[in-house]
């Protein structure tokens, strides 16, 4: 049986309500928390699925990268040291439908990379050109279970930004922004309000890059062989 669903794992729900615009695609949201993803995924997977994408935002480590360049990952490298390589059909698909992509290694994380000199330390050691906190469990668990998956990443925060305590803080379990929890943040320390503002900024442009990469791929995000 060829199963016609491919599984979009985000952190956003905004993320997941751009995925779902294209047919054949469900939608999964972490809202950044790593067992909630696992225990999605195996249950989507479970049910059935063409292949599994990690699909959303991230933040930059190469130098250079612009909020808005959209990044497609031919690996990932997880914490636990263990490298897990993309679907290179899947991969190449997308590479050849988005005008300007980058291709490159992904770093997992289970946490928020804030600091720019953290974002260095591991560009330096891995060559990693962007990071999240989905992707690393996507390609485990899909790995495991004998299903492709690929990556598409639009850069948010450059490597040569950190983000604030606000900004890492404002997320609730379903996806979606915690405001009492930045207005929190902000109160205790207002000088955060400038790079909140720049964050807010480079964020719209990577949602922009991500509604322009859906338009682009049509139905499965590019996945090759939909039943």
């Amino acid at each position: 049986m060829v199963h016609s669903v491919v599984i979009a794992a985000t952190g956003l729900k905004a993320e997941a309500r751009i995925a779902e615009r294209s047919s054949n695609v469900k939608a999964i949201v972490s809202g950044g928390r790593e067992y909630r993803l696992q225990a999605l995924l195996h249950e989507a997977i479970g049910a059935g699925a063409r292949g599994v994408i990690s699909f959303g935002i991230a933040g930059g480590l190469r130098p250079g990268l612009k909020p808005g360049t959209i990044i497609i990952g031919t690996s990932v490298l997880h914490s636990s040291g263990r490298t897990y390589s993309a679907d290179a059909r899947w991969s190449d698909r997308l590479f050849e439908a988005l005008p300007n992509a980058e291709s490159g290694p992904i770093a997992g994380s289970g946490s928020i990379i804030a600091s720019r000199d953290e974002k260095h330390a591991i560009y330096l050691a891995s060559g990693a050109f962007a990071a999240d906190m989905e992707s690393h469990v996507v390609a485990q668990i899909a790995t495991d279970q004998s299903v492709p998956f690929a990556v598409l990443r639009v850069i948010a925060d450059p490597a040569t930004l950190s983000l604030p305590p606000a900004a890492v803080e404002g997320l609730n379990p379903d996806g979606t922004p915690n405001i009492p929890a930045v207005l929190r943040s902000l109160a205790a320390q207002p000088s955060q309000l400038w790079d909140i503002i720049r964050i807010a900024g480079a964020t719209r442009r990577a949602m922009n890059g991500l509604l322009r990469c859906h338009r682009l791929l049509g139905p499965g995000l590019g996945c090759a062989d939909l039943g």
